[in-house]
């Protein structure tokens, strides 16, 4: 089955519950920590993916899930826990697209979801119009390398320091900073050539 896969029990806005939770009230005091500072972002970055309510819910569960599954590998040693819980993220969504374009367990996923009480709907329908215009921008990002779209993203849209950032897609922060100067070097050029032929068009009017 799809690693996107929603079970019919998960509560996606709201904290899981207690099945699958780390053990020991202190790391589940943390968990819910780290879920109420950090989910209200992974949705928004779902919602510049997708304008169906459904999905967005079904992949911030599916986030989560993992999170909470894998919760006792998280080293803080190694970067920080938002840059931690996005690549989570990132790879739920990869998976996600994936399973998309094979059309993977389509049916088994479809019926296996549970299905949003209209409060949920709204308030994920309220998000996924407050990040149309960051949808807009990640569309319109489609000329630049994939790595290139994702820096541009975390950093510029997300807000992430650009260590972060680096760290969410496993690459050196030196690397990352040189690749983030090289796309918005790409972008700004761009949107030069586009004044520049927006100008030269109403010119001819």
């Amino acid at each position: 089955m799809s690693e996107t896969t929603a079970h019919p029990a998960r509560q996606p806005l709201h904290p899981p519950g207690s099945r699958g939770q780390p053990p020991g009230n202190d790391a589940t005091a943390e968990f819910g920590r780290l879920y109420r500072a950090h989910v209200e972002a992974v949705t928004a970055f779902f919602a510049r993916r997708s304008a169906d309510p459904q999905t967005v819910a079904d992949l911030t569960a599916d986030t989560f899930v993992q999170v909470i599954t894998s919760f006792g590998a998280f080293d803080p040693r190694k970067g920080t826990a938002r840059a931690w819980v996005f690549g989570i993220a990132w790879r739920v969504y990869a998976a996600h697209c994936e399973a998309h374009s094979q059309q993977r367990d389509k049916v088994m996923r479809l019926a296996g979801r549970r299905e949003l009480d209209p409060d949920q709907v709204g308030e994920l329908l309220d998000r996924i119009d407050a990040e149309r215009a960051g949808r807009a921008l990640v569309t319109g990002l489609t000329a630049l390398p994939a790595p290139d779209r994702a820096l541009i993203e975390l950093v510029d849209i997300a807000g992430f320091r650009v260590k972060e950032a680096a760290g969410v897609l496993g690459v050196a922060p030196g690397a990352a900073r040189m690749r983030l100067m090289r796309a918005r070097a790409r972008l700004r050029e761009a949107a030069g050539r586009t004044v520049t032929d927006r100008t030269r068009g109403e010119g001819n009017d």
